[in-house]
Formats: C-alpha cells, structure tokens, sequence
C-alpha cells in the first residue's frame, strides 16, 4: 500500500507542467541522438550534462532519464531507413526493419517498433516499481563492510564490460581509479597526484572529464567515418496491417521477458537483449529462412527487449548505486552531482525524488509513442544535413558547456584532454565502460573502506567473517576470475578430445 501511495504521490509531480515540458525536452532530444549515426545516448548525455547543471534536481534526472531511453528509439529510424544503426542496440533491427523499408512498409516497421518500445519499456517500469523498494530495504541495512564489499563487486563488473580483451579492460579500469583518487585525502588532507595544480586539489570534476571522454572522444571518432545517405523510399502506411498486429504481439511478450531479465543483470548492454531476442524469434518460428527477409517479427521482439532492458537496468542502479554500463554511469554521475547518492538511502531520504522520477519513466514512455510516429518526416529531414555542420555545431555546444560550469578555463582545458584520450582510448579498441565504472564507484568503495578498517581497528579478515560482506567479495573473486575459469575449461576439453562415438 505504502508503495502505491508513493507512486501516485509520483505521479502527482511527475504530471506537473513542469516536469512534463522537461520529459518532452528529454524525449525529443534522446531520440534526435539516436536518430544521428555516431551521437549515441553515453556522448549526448555527457555533453548535455551542464545544462542540469542549475536545473531542480528532480527535473534534471527526468530529462537525463527521458534522453536516455529516448535514444535507443531514435536508434531504430535510421536503422529502418538508412541501414545505419543510431545504437548499438539497434543493429539488428537492421536485419528485417531496413528489408521492410524497401518495400514501401517503412511506417509500418516503425509503428510497430514503437509499440513494442512502449510495451517493454512500461513493464519494465512495473517491475521496478515492484522490485525497488523491498531490495532496497534490505541494502539499506548495509554497514560500511557490506557497502564496500557490494562496491568492490560493482568495480568487478568491469570483466563483464571488458569486450574483447579483459586486460584492457582492467589497464582502463585502473585509469579510472587512479584519475578518482585525484585531489585532496579524505583522511589525512593531504594533495595527491594534484600535479602542483590547486584547481585540482578538489578532485577531477566529474563532467568535464566525461564529457572528453564519451562526448569529444566519440565526436573526434566518428567525424573519421563515411557516413550513408538517408533512404530516400516512401515511407507507406504507418499503420501495420492486422497480420502485422497478430505476428507481433507473442515477440512482443518475449521480447519483454528477456529484456526485463537480461537488463538486471550488470554489464550486458542492451544490444545483447536485442540479439537474444532476434535469435528467439527466428528458432521459434515456422519460417525461420524469411528472417532478413523482411518480417515483423524480427522488428517487434528486439525494439521491445531494448526498451525493457534499458528500464530494467535501472534497478541495480537506483536500489545498490551500481551503474550496469556507460550511459548509466553518466545517469549515476547526474545523480551525485546533484546531491543525491543512487542507492538504498535514496528511497528513505528522497522518497519524493525517487518515486517522482520512476513515474516519470512511464510518462516518458507514452510521450515516445505518441510523440515519434508523427515527427518521423522531421527526422528524416535531420538525417540530411551535413554531418560536418553537425558535429562542428555539437563541439562548440561542448565548450560552452564546459566552461559554463564554473567560469572556468581549466574544465575546458580538462575536457579537451581527455576529449583526446577518450578518442585514442576508442581508436585502440579499449573500452570505455570499465573507466566510467571505477571513476564514479572508486571514491565511495574508499570511503566504504576507510570506515570499515576504524571499525575494525585495521583488522581485514572482518571483511571475510561478516556474512553478507564475505559473499558480495566471494562474487566479485568469482567474476574476476571468470575469464581464466573459461580458459581454463576450454583447454581442458581441448586436451581431453572429442568423447568416442
């Protein structure tokens, strides 16, 4: 009952013409970054941060909340259209959206793309508002060995990000660390790694940093890259025909189970939802050779799974403060950078904030469908300007953000550093999830474990004999390990041979 009340309170703020103008702001901008190839929802959040910089607090998560699952529809247009997917998640929509559109069923791809968005995307929402408060609650009596403890199995996430190469992963992952540790010691008072620079005796602001990196660094990447023309065929019907409706409508339900349980699960992106999906869908039906053909089915099962999972992976961020990839970690940024720390403590010092914000989630879903269809012309218009305007537009909004910060010169020289690292980090194939992990969760798992070794009076093995604390680090262990476990066993069974016949 507790929890309905709040989420009506939720909605009764969430509905306030205010808050409402920020999720339409949020969902139009969101959905023109994945509507550009090379601006994804990670660059465009980081570099739209500074605008929430003097906004209310609530407001400011809505719109960034509003981007962020805006992007992955706008991903799904030039998917259809071009080719060209605007996300990752939306690369295999490609498949049988852009099959559709050559033959004149472009609106109808769309439609449905978006239906299935708003059903997965909504029950996600459900599942939230279930799930949150009573997981929060019990992270909520965490001590300071058990919130170090959950910190340092947030950081192990990064193997689960690593990509291709796990020692990548950790060179970048350390990085991270080391740029968090930057500034004055919480303890002693004492300068560290400052460089002689005062400005830096706070610490690496946190914005412009990720601003570089995601943000300048994508922008530098992509203005490389050959980018396609829009597809220039008629759009059709933006009504799907009832066979369309009927084929959709079981994809759709499976769609959003897989979606709302992969999206739990820290460090699978959401192009991993779409692609378990697709698979689903073709093993399941009755024609599995007319995949890549051109059917619905492999449109609606991977667009309402990429909705679900970007819903669901709020979950880990909003009851634990465990961010489960890039653009969530920028959202978590947002958060602390606004005075509020994702987590347990969320739901019992902002009960207001919080449950304003996941009614938000649902507004924000339904603006996308209504909102999306009519303005597809709109973004079809978009797609044909010049990306070098485009992008020259993009940087100079950077700067001025930068420097609007604090008036200051050094975030902008700040932001330009790590603009570049952030660009070769990109072009040597490192990836950025892992740096974004530990640069946000490092200073809080320090203080967990400065806390925990006063109370223990600098006895570690108390770290092991606390229950819940020796089973979040036996699962950190376990997924640091992963990789070489895999090795390992692949060796053995190459060593052992095929087993007779």
């Amino acid at each position: 009952m507790d929890t309905l009340q709040n989420l009506l309170g939720g909605f009764s703020l969430a509905l306030s013409p205010e808050n409402l103008t920020f999720a339409f702001i949020g969902s139009f901008i969101g959905t023109l970054l994945g509507v550009l190839p090379g601006v994804g929802s990670a660059a465009g959040m980081a570099i739209l941060l500074p605008l929430t910089f003097q906004m209310p607090t609530t407001s400011a998560i809505i719109m960034l909340a509003a981007i962020f699952y805006g992007s992955n529809y706008g991903g799904t247009i030039t998917s259809v259209l071009m080719n060209v997917p605007g996300e990752a998640s939306t690369i295999i929509t490609c498949l049988d959206g852009h099959q559709m559109a050559k033959k004149g069923r472009a609106g109808a791809a769309l439609c449905i793309a978006a239906i299935g968005s708003f059903v997965g995307g909504t029950t996600a929402v459900v599942l939230l508002v279930i799930a949150a408060p009573p997981l929060a609650a019990v992270v909520v009596q965490f001590g300071p060995s058990e919130y170090f403890s959950l910190m340092v199995l947030g950081l192990s996430m990064f193997v689960v990000l690593a990509g291709k190469s796990v020692m990548k992963a950790l060179l970048v992952g350390v990085l991270g660390l080391i740029l968090a540790t930057v500034g004055t010691d919480p303890a002693s008072a004492v300068p560290r790694l400052t460089l002689g620079q005062l400005e830096l005796e706070d610490g690496l602001a946190f914005i412009p940093v990720i601003m570089g990196v995601f943000g300048i660094g994508d922008i530098l990447l992509n203005a490389e890259a050959e980018l396609t023309q829009v597809f220039e065929s008629k759009m059709g019907s933006m009504m799907p025909t009832r066979r369309e409706v009927m084929d959709s409508i079981w994809p759709m339900i499976r769609g959003t189970g897989i979606g709302c349980f992969l999206g739990l699960i820290p460090g699978l992106g959401s192009a991993v939802s779409t692609f378990v999906s697709y698979a689903v869908e073709k093993k399941m039906s009755k024609y599995p050779e007319d995949f890549g053909t051109g059917v619905i089915e492999g449109v609606a099962g991977p667009e309402t799974a990429n909705n679900a999972h970007c819903d669901a992976a709020l979950i880990p961020l909003l009851t634990m403060g465990i961010p489960t990839g890039p653009t969530i970690a920028i959202l978590m940024g947002a958060f602390i950078m606004n005075g509020l720390t994702p987590g347990p403590l969320l739901f019992r010092d902002n009960p207001d904030v919080v449950w304003t914000i996941i009614a938000s989630f649902y507004v924000g879903n339904v603006m996308l469908l209504i909102l999306n269809l009519p303005l597809v012309g709109l973004w079809v218009k978009i797609l044909k300007v010049p990306y070098s305007v485009l992008f020259a537009l993009i940087l100079v909004f950077a700067f001025v953000g930068a420097y609007s910060l604090d008036n200051s010169v050094f975030d902008i020289r700040i932001m330009s550093v790590f603009g570049v690292v952030g660009y070769f980090l990109k072009k040597l194939d490192f990836p950025l999830a892992p740096f974004a992990l530990t640069f946000i969760l490092g200073p809080r798992m320090e203080l967990g474990l400065r806390q925990s070794l006063v109370l223990f009076r600098g006895d570690v093995t108390q770290f092991f004999i606390h229950p819940v604390s020796a089973t979040l680090l036996t699962l950190a262990l376990l997924i640091l390990l992963s990789p070489a476990l895999r090795i390992l066993a692949s060796r053995a069974k190459a060593a052992n041979g095929p087993l007779p016949g």
